[in-house]
C-alpha cells in the first residue's frame, strides 16, 4: 500500500534525507556508561524506505552504551503466501534472523532484536490461537508479546497509519476472546492508541487483570486537528488518563515517541535539529506525568526509531531523556534504562 503523509508544512523527510539532516547537529553522548535497553525500535525494506541492521547500527553507534534492544511489529516482511491470519509470521522470521545475526557478534557487542513484539489479529477471537503459537515458534526463543494497532481518531491522525484501525477495537468482543489467549501462552501485549481512546484501555484492563500490557509511546500523545484547539487543555486530558491508568499494576509505560509528527510540534520543519536541550524542556512536562504516576518500576525508556528520527537523531534522543531524568538516582537511571525492560520483555542477555 502506498503511505500518504501531509503532516504540519508537508515537510515530512525521507529515511535517506533524514541522515543527512540529523546529522546537520549531532552532541557528545552524556553518561556514556549508563546501560541501555532500547525497548522500542523497527526495521523495515518498503515504500516508507529501507531501515535495515546495518541502518539501525548506525544510530546505535551513537556514543551511548546501547546493550539490547527490543523490536516491535511495523507491519514490514509479512508472508505473501498463505491464509492471511498466518502472513504477520513472515515478520517475526524476519526479525529473528536479525537477532540471530547480531547474536554472533559479528556486528558489535549489541544484542539488537533480543526481544521480539510481533501482529496478530486478535479480532479473530479463539481463531487466533494457531497464529499465537506460530509466532511463538517463529521467534525461537525470542519472541515476546503482540502488538495491534488500535490506532484511531475522530481527527487527521488515523489516515497517517499504515494500517487502518477500526474505532473502539478495544471494546469488541472477539478482540478481547482473541486478548484472553495471551496470558495462556505467557504472551504480553503492546498498546498503540491515541490519548482519546485511553478510557477504552482502562476497560480493557479491568476485565484482563492478569495479562500483562505495556503502553506505547506515553499513550499516544496528539496535537493534531481536532486536538490542536489548545496544547494546554490536551495536556491535562491526556494526564488525566495517564493518571487513571496508573491504577492497574499490570500495566508499564514507555517514556518515548514524542518525536512523533503525530505531536505536531515543529522540529521537522527546521532547516537544523533541535538541541537535546530544547527537546527536554518541551519534552520534560510529559515526562514528568509519567514518572509521577507509573514510578520509576513501571516506566522503560524507547527510542522508537526511525520513526522519531522525523525530530532528531538518535545519540541526540537519548541524550534528551537523560537530561530529563538526570535528578533520579543511578540505580533508579538504571532501571528506567536498562532493567525494567529486561524485566517486562523476560530478555536473556
Amino acid at each position: 500500500m502506498s503511505v500518504v503523509y501531509e503532516f504540519r508544512g508537508n515537510a515530512y523527510r525521507g529515511l535517506s534525507e533524514l541522515d543527512v539532516w540529523t546529522n546537520l547537529l549531532t552532541e557528545a553522548p552524556l553518561e556514556p556508561e549508563l546501560p541501555i535497553v532500547d525497548a522500542h525500535h523497527h526495521l523495515w525494506d518498503d515504500e516508507r524506505g529501507r531501515y535495515l541492521l546495518e541502518d539501525y547500527l548506525k544510530d546505535v553507534n551513537s556514543g551511548h552504551n546501547i546493550r539490547a534492544s527490543v523490536f516491535v511489529e511495523a507491519g514490514a516482511m509479512y508472508r505473501n503466501y498463505g491464509d492471511i491470519p498466518s502472513r504477520p509470521i513472515g515478520e517475526v522470521e524476519f526479525v529473528n534472523g536479525i537477532a540471530a545475526m547480531s547474536a554472533s557478534g559479528h556486528y558489535g557487542i549489541s544484542k539488537i532484536c533480543a526481544g521480539i513484539v510481533g501482529h496478530a489479529d486478535l479480532a479473530l477471537g479463539d481463531y487466533v490461537r494457531p497464529v499465537l503459537e506460530n509466532l511463538v515458534l517463529a521467534g525461537n526463543g525470542r519472541f515476546r508479546g503482540i502488538r495491534h494497532n488500535l490506532a484511531w481518531d475522530t481527527g487527521n491522525a488515523t489516515k497517517f497509519n499504515k494500517f487502518q484501525a477500526p474505532p473502539h477495537l478495544l471494546l469488541d468482543k472477539n478482540f478481547r476472546k482473541g486478548f484472553s489467549n495471551l496470558y495462556p501462552l505467557g504472551l504480553s501485549f503492546d498498546a498503540w492508541q491515541f490519548h482519546p481512546q485511553l478510557p477504552e484501555l482502562a476497560d480493557l484492563l479491568s476485565i484482563f487483570p492478569d495479562t500483562s500490557v505495556i503502553l506505547d509511546h506515553v499513550g499516544g500523545l496528539l496535537g493534531l486537528s481536532p486536538h490542536d484547539f489548545s496544547r494546554k487543555d490536551t495536556f491535562k486530558i491526556w494526564q488525566k488518563s495517564i493518571e487513571n491508568l496508573s491504577n492497574f499494576p499490570n500495566l508499564s509505560l514507555k517514556i518515548g515517541g514524542l518525536g512523533m509528527l503525530y505531536c505536531n510540534w515543529d522540529f521537522h520543519l527546521r532547516n537544523k535539529p533541535p538541541s537535546s536541550e530544547e527537546l527536554a524542556a518541551i519534552w520534560d512536562p510529559y515526562i514528568d506525568v509519567c514518572l509521577n504516576a507509573f514510578g520509576v518500576d513501571r516506566c522503560i525508556m524507547e527510542s522508537n526509531f526511525p520513526v522519531d528520527k522525523q525530530s532528531c537523531g538518535y545519540g541526540v534522543l537519548w541524550n534528551a531523556l537523560k537530561r530529563v531524568t538526570k535528578n533520579y538516582s543511578l540505580s533508579e537511571r538504571t532501571s528506567l534504562y536498562h532493567d525494567n525492560a529486561v524485566r517486562f520483555y523476560r530478555l536473556e542477555l
